[in-house]
């Protein structure tokens, strides 16, 4: 009987997501909608407003504060 993990429970290329699309790169277009889901909030339009008021305040980099 083998040890190995069985493939169904191994990390996959196709299910693991690209370093890329896991890290927001400072001094791009950052919009109040990127910030209100990065924070893990609903787009409604308090929150909309919310991520506005942020990114005047602080800029693109308010949306690196949010992400790991």
């Amino acid at each position: 009987m083998s040890t190995s993990e069985p493939a169904a429970s191994r990390p996959s290329e196709e299910r693991t997501t690209p370093d890329r699309l896991l890290h927001a790169r400072t001094g791009t277009d950052v919009s109040p909608e990127d910030l209100v889901l990065a924070s893990g909030k609903d787009i409604t339009p308090r929150n909309i407003e919310w991520a506005k008021r942020k990114l005047a305040a602080e800029g693109p980099a308010a949306l690196e504060k949010l992400l790991p």
